[in-house]
């Protein structure tokens, strides 16, 4: 079983790494996710190593910090990718939501609330802890629950707004908030000797990673320089009444010494200009709109630009 918890330890690691070597426009709580499922698999790593029960209490501690912090990071990375705002009361509430849980976990040695008793026994040559629950256990529970309730709520309402690409991007999102759920109930009902969820937390990490992917152009970033009032009414009335070869010609300025648009992106290009949507463009054209996505991130790629209102604050360069 510790092979097992090596190959998740590395794998979880391995994976954060690339994440942040590949993906150029990272989005904080998704980076967030993936180092507390690092720090998870840490925790399963040491409690396998353990041959005290204080070691082994350590080692779980640890495991449940990064478990604690995960279904926050989860919430906030469904609530980015389902394109709604994380404001800063989010933030602090969810922060001290974490922080309580954890405490009451840890300070279990000194208080028998969390856990009545722990002990230690080894098991296929790994250390497994065994617990007695306390009063306090069915508190972790509805923490689960209540995160995973506000994940599903924020899906369902991204959908009711239109915030969300499609609807079967939702499913599959709603989908990976249940499998961990069902899992984690799963085992606390089937006795089993190793942790799965090490192994469902990076899958999940995998699939958010797939979602994020298809989404990142409807999630709002941080980092985007916004336009002021002012520019946002000449954009307006710039965008109303210019000219399409004018509209054109000020945005090829931005392409690189030699870079060209290929037929299709300059179709796009046009139709974005217009204001049309990404499914009225893949109507319009017949084509998918993953493909339309394809060919808009190619398109900003040339431009230097990352999402729409960049590419019409273009339109204001003199």
């Amino acid at each position: 079983m510790t092979t097992g918890y090596i190959i998740c330890f590395i794998a979880a690691v391995g994976l954060l790494i690339a994440y942040s070597v590949v993906v150029k426009t990272k989005e904080f709580w998704l980076t967030m996710l993936y180092v507390c499922v690092s720090v998870v698999n840490l925790g399963y790593l040491l409690m396998s190593f353990a041959n005290t029960v204080e070691f082994a209490v350590f080692g779980n501690d640890v495991a449940y910090l990064g478990s604690v912090f995960l279904s926050m990071c989860m919430f906030l990375t469904i609530v980015r990718l389902c394109g709604f705002e994380v404001r800063r009361a989010h933030v602090i509430t969810c922060v001290s939501l974490g922080a309580l849980m954890f405490i009451i976990v840890a300070i279990s040695p000194m208080l028998p609330l969390y856990y009545k008793s722990v002990d230690i026994e080894t098991v296929d040559g790994a250390t497994k802890l065994v617990k007695e629950y306390g009063v306090l256990h069915p508190v972790y529970l509805v923490y689960l629950l209540g995160y995973f309730a506000a994940m599903i709520g924020t899906i369902i309402h991204s959908v009711r707004k239109k915030k969300i690409a499609n609807p079967k991007q939702a499913g599959f999102i709603a989908a990976i908030v249940c499998s961990n759920i069902t899992v984690w109930l799963f085992e606390k009902m089937v006795s089993w000797e190793y942790e799965f969820l090490s192994v469902t937390y990076i899958i999940s990490e995998l699939l958010l990673l797939v979602v994020y992917w298809m989404l990142q152009d409807y999630v709002h970033k941080n980092n985007i320089p916004m336009l002021t009032t002012t520019e946002k009414e000449r954009l307006g009335v710039d965008i109303a009444t210019m000219p399409m070869n004018i509209k054109i010609g000020k945005v090829l300025l931005s392409l690189k010494n030699g870079e060209t648009l290929a037929p299709r992106e300059r179709e796009i290009l046009e139709l974005i200009l217009e204001n049309k949507k990404r499914r009225e463009i893949a109507e319009i054209m017949f084509l998918s709109e993953n493909t339309v996505k394809t060919y808009t991130r190619t398109l900003y790629s040339k431009l230097g630009v990352s999402n729409r209102e960049e590419l019409y604050a273009l339109l204001l360069v003199e």
